[in-house]
């Protein structure tokens, strides 16, 4: 059960189904029930899409994402009779699995790949739905019979966001890359497609515009980088109009002192983001949130060095001084924002300035961390562990 799957792909939940959903296929039969009108049968994996009550999902009200959301769910919840296990992603079909156990007595799997209470800022993109969304993830979690954390940071989060979940009930499942589809290519025309000069080095962000993925905070860092070089923000599908305003804001402010920087004002394909990283000196991935961070597996399988917060699950993804940098990450103990954001900004712009200014040491941090996923993360092992995890809790429950 997850909101996203291809076609309909815009952060690292949808990718990490996508490929989790092909692996388990190999060895046994998947249904997989997304939002959208996608409908796929091919070999062991069966794809449908469906979408939220048109009535619940019409007007304004930023609310009105939550209650789509739980129409939807109360809707697919009648096509899982016929399972032997419900496995979720995300808090939007969180109450598919819920019910699909209370209905059918089947084992139901969740995985969280963020939580709701330490994403404060989602108030601003929900507004009261909010306290739906947070009711809904809290209500599943709590009923799960497994939660699968992506990170051991995030198990963590999990015992502090809701200590009444038992520690043993909380498994550790990384997220996993693709090694044969992302890798280095010498292939440059998106780069020329979408105004960036090959011949000069670049910083690169790929990601939505959210509160959550500190794209504006890359963008504060830019006056503190040298000018001449290219910073290449890949950011669109803004969450709110407030935030999309304030990212149009920062970026004309910093073409002030820095012409260079090129806006990717959407989400690219997959074929153009890997040319993309394959061809940057540095990654930024200056996430303010992140249970693990999948962008940053897609830029170190394409021999990119990475720098990124020094967060939540990303400390078990890049290897200071080895694979990146790591930069020091002190949140608001309200809001989860930076503490001290132009130090933030400085503090990225710094390990950035040091990576561009060294092509060798890009190099050898780049193939370090091609090496690192290539040893960690790879889907199969991924899969076999999710499929070992279904099983226990089938034998378990006599299903």
């Amino acid at each position: 059960m997850t909101r996203e799957y291809p076609p309909n792909v815009y952060g690292g939940a949808g990718v990490h189904v996508e490929y989790l959903a092909r692996e388990l296929a190999k060895k046994i039969e998947v249904e997989v029930h997304c939002w959208g009108d996608q409908k796929l049968d091919e070999g062991n994996l069966h794809v449908r899409g469906a979408e939220p009550w048109a009535l619940l999902a019409e007007g304004q009200e930023k609310f009105n994402t939550a209650l789509a959301t739980m129409s939807l769910n109360l809707a697919q919840v009648k096509s899982l009779a016929a399972i032997d296990v419900v496995h979720t992603h995300t808090w939007y079909v969180s109450m598919a699995g819920f019910l699909a156990k209370k209905l059918f007595n089947v084992p139901f799997v969740l995985t969280t790949h963020s939580l709701e209470p330490l994403r404060a800022w989602k108030a601003e993109q929900l507004g009261s739905g909010y306290a739906m969304s947070s009711w809904m993830e809290r209500t599943a979690i709590l009923d799960a019979d497994a939660v699968i954390a992506v990170s051991h940071g995030t198990k963590a989060d999990i015992l502090r966001a809701y200590p009444e979940v038992a520690p043993e009930k909380i498994h550790v499942i990384y997220n996993g890359i693709d090694l044969v589809e992302y890798e280095k290519t010498s292939d440059n025309t998106a780069l020329t497609k979408y105004g960036v000069d090959p011949a000069m080095p670049y910083v690169l962000f790929v990601g939505r515009i959210t509160r959550q993925k500190g794209v504006t905070h890359l963008v504060e860092a830019i006056q503190y980088l040298p000018p001449n070089m290219q910073v290449v923000l890949c950011a669109g599908a803004p969450d709110t109009q407030e935030i999309a305003t304030e990212m149009r804001q920062k970026v004309e402010e910093a073409r002030h002192v820095n012409r260079h920087v090129v806006w990717i004002e959407k989400m690219v394909t997959k074929a153009e983001a890997i040319q993309l990283y394959s061809h940057a000196r540095v990654f930024c991935c200056p996430s303010v949130y992140e249970p693990f961070g999948i962008i940053n597996l897609e830029a170190m399988a394409c021999r990119a060095p990475v720098v990124a917060s020094a967060t939540g699950g990303i400390l078990e993804v890049v290897v200071d001084g080895e694979t990146g940098y790591l930069v020091p990450f002190d949140p608001d103990p309200v809001t989860g924002f930076p503490a001290r954001p132009e130090q933030f900004a400085r503090d990225l712009a710094a390990k950035i300035s040091e990576l561009l200014a060294h092509p060798k040491k890009c190099r050898r941090f780049g193939e370090a961390g091609r090496k690192r996923v290539e040893e960690k993360f790879a889907w199969t092992a991924i899969a076999d562990q999710t499929i070992a995890l279904y099983r226990r809790l089938i034998e378990s429950r006599g299903v």
